[in-house]
């Protein structure tokens, strides 16, 4: 929890400085309430005492508490402030380092404990620190300034407190020993349930298609019912604490009037001199059991604060480690330094003996893989499904980094580029197209932080090139038409078609396709390569795909095979010459179909 504290800004600091002036004002308020009910009392027992006597000491008392409730209300204002502010940060602070993960921190820690940790865990922090500003600096402050003031009232009093104050500790740490290892499991199983509900209503076609409504129903109860358990089980033994809190307040009171009665009863009874004056010791000793009794109850009341705290404490400890474990991962994906690459090499891919393995796998996915692709030639990538060919484009734009060997981009290691720099020369079109919530414009100009906005004739050339304009146009709004969240609302090779026209839209160096025209029928698959290849001439093209008819006019095919390159050349030499090929040709087109072209 403490580490989390770095991330306080100058001005949040000072807030909590404010916090603690005005808790420590507060608790001062509080403890004069005593010391103004003893002059009460001794004026009550006073001779010759008036009524002004106790009705001033009595709005003395009205003031404190009066003072007390505004000062409890400003610091409310300012730990609300620092606490939302603080949790603001770190929501940032977490969703900004998640964005620069590469593939191998993602897969680190699952999408639902992601989306976790960057809400629930963050709302456990902010409750606490809410929290904190105004009980756990309030408790230690009011705990040891009572104590001082009760020291030397009477030993019996205190010894009586000391036994209330050690049987609460007690129950606390029993409590919270209990407790603590569950709120570690209620995060995880929080994490899960997000996990099972997030899948069920992304796949929830699939779950319809397959009658498997039942079935997912009763994965989810599993994992709410898991839940729901831990929960019931810790905030059972939380519920203990209050119950016993009251019991410890409401015995020590009992004990300190029961030690008064005993020493008021053995004291001396007051000379006719003594009586009326308020100097007697039975007027003494009752004046200071008022006074004990009232210091003994904010003694515990500290406790009870504490105790508060102690409730909330091991569950935000819990979220704050899991906050932390995001916010210093390591960056296995180091930053570069060039900006810029020479312009005689623009858009020049090379591979050299690239060798790659996933974080802590056994065998690689790639071996020593080598091809360079000058500018404006189209490149394609085939082999069967595991052999490696989306992996190994992802080199490029840098989801991972080499294992051995180097990639190179206009001549430079692409681990010298900035992110910005290597990546504004690449147009990529995933495997899976993404769309994102908002309209058919605002999906085709996307990224580059609103530098490179198109122009509405931009955005309709980009969709006109990706054979996409006959489906939009009959959209309502046309190209202000609504996309829901994943493009739900539109068909599979319709969303590929505007993941297309993004990237054309963004007029890079380098296209990568990754089996980015598996959804489209043959004809518009055929149409949108051959005005691509006119309109992106200048660009290199690189595509993955399953389909001969998609690559066969590629000026060069690989060929891979568990993850070693089994074959380059034209569709025609790679007929001739690779058995691999020749195995995935046949098994699309008809002998007679591949020996006519």
């Amino acid at each position: 929890m403490l580490k989390l504290f770095k991330y306080l800004k100058r001005h949040e600091i000072f807030q909590i400085l404010i916090c603690v002036v005005l808790v420590a004002g507060q608790v001062w308020l509080n403890l004069k309430l005593p010391d103004f009910m003893n002059d009460i009392t001794r004026h009550l027992e006073t001779e010759g005492s008036t009524m002004h006597d106790i009705l001033i000491s009595g709005f003395k008392m009205l003031l404190c508490a009066l003072g007390s409730g505004v000062l409890a209300v400003i610091t409310g204002y300012f730990a609300a402030r620092v606490a939302t502010s603080f949790s603001k940060d770190l929501r940032e602070r977490v969703f900004a380092k998640t964005l620069g993960f590469s593939m191998a921190e993602i897969n680190q820690f699952s999408t639902a404990s992601l989306i976790t940790r960057s809400t629930n865990d963050i709302t456990q922090v902010q409750q606490i620190f809410a929290m904190g500003l105004q009980v756990m600096i309030q408790a230690p402050i009011l705990a040891v300034w009572a104590i001082i003031k009760i020291l030397g009232i009477g030993w019996e009093w205190s010894m009586a407190t000391v036994v209330a104050v050690l049987v609460l500790l007690v129950i606390i740490t029993i409590i919270v020993t209990v407790a603590l290892p569950k709120f570690k499991i209620i995060q995880k199983l929080t994490d899960n349930l997000n996990r099972v509900t997030r899948e069920q209503l992304i796949g929830i076609r699939v779950v319809h298609a397959y009658n498997a409504e039942k079935y997912e129903e009763a994965k989810f109860e599993d994992a709410n019912e898991e839940l729901m358990a831990t929960n019931l089980f810790t905030n059972r033994t939380m519920a203990i604490m209050m119950p016993g809190i009251t019991l410890i307040m409401q015995g020590l009171t009992l004990s300190v009037y029961l030690i008064g009665a005993r020493l008021i009863n053995n004291a001396a009874i007051p000379t006719l001199a003594e009586l009326g004056t308020g100097s007697s010791d039975r007027v003494i000793l009752f004046s200071n059991m008022v006074v004990f009794t009232a210091y003994a109850m904010q003694v515990i009341m500290a406790f009870m604060l504490l105790a508060m705290t102690f409730i909330m404490l091991p569950r935000a400890a819990v979220s704050a480690k899991r906050i932390n474990e995001v916010l210093e991962t390591p960056l296995t994906i180091k930053e570069g330094t060039i900006t810029e690459s020479p312009e005689d090499k623009e858009g020049e891919i090379e591979f050299r003996n690239v060798s790659f393995r996933y974080p802590d796998a056994e065998e690689a996915v790639l071996e020593n893989i080598s091809f360079k692709a000058h500018k404006g030639e189209t490149i394609a990538f085939i082999g069967s499904t595991g052999s490696g060919k989306s992996t190994l484009i992802n080199l490029i734009p840098r989801f991972y980094d080499v294992t051995d060997g180097e990639v190179l981009v206009d001549g430079i290691d692409v681990r010298k580029y900035t992110q910005e720099a290597l990546l504004s020369k690449i147009g990529y079109v995933s495997q899976k197209a993404i769309l994102f919530t908002g309209t058919v414009t605002s999906n085709v100009d996307f990224g580059e932080n609103g530098e490179h906005q198109l122009t509405e004739f931009g955005v309709q050339r980009a969709i006109e090139i990706a054979q996409g304009k006959d489906f939009v146009e009959k959209m309502e709004n046309t190209y202000e038409a609504e996309i829901a969240q994943g493009g739900t609302n539109v068909s599979g090779g319709q969303r590929q078609r505007l993941s297309i026209a993004r990237a054309i839209g963004r007029n890079p160096e380098i296209f990568i396709f990754d089996d980015s025209f598996s959804a489209l029928d043959y004809k518009t698959d055929r149409v949108l390569r051959s005005v691509l290849k006119k309109e992106t001439a200048g660009s290199t093209n690189l595509i993955v795909a399953q389909r001969i008819g998609t690559i066969k006019d590629a000026d060069k095919i690989i060929v891979l095979d568990e993850g070693k390159l089994v074959g380059m050349g034209t569709h025609r030499e790679l007929l001739k010459g690779c058995q691999t090929y020749q195995e995935i040709a046949y098994s699309q087109l008809s002998k007679e179909e591949l020996e006519n072209e």
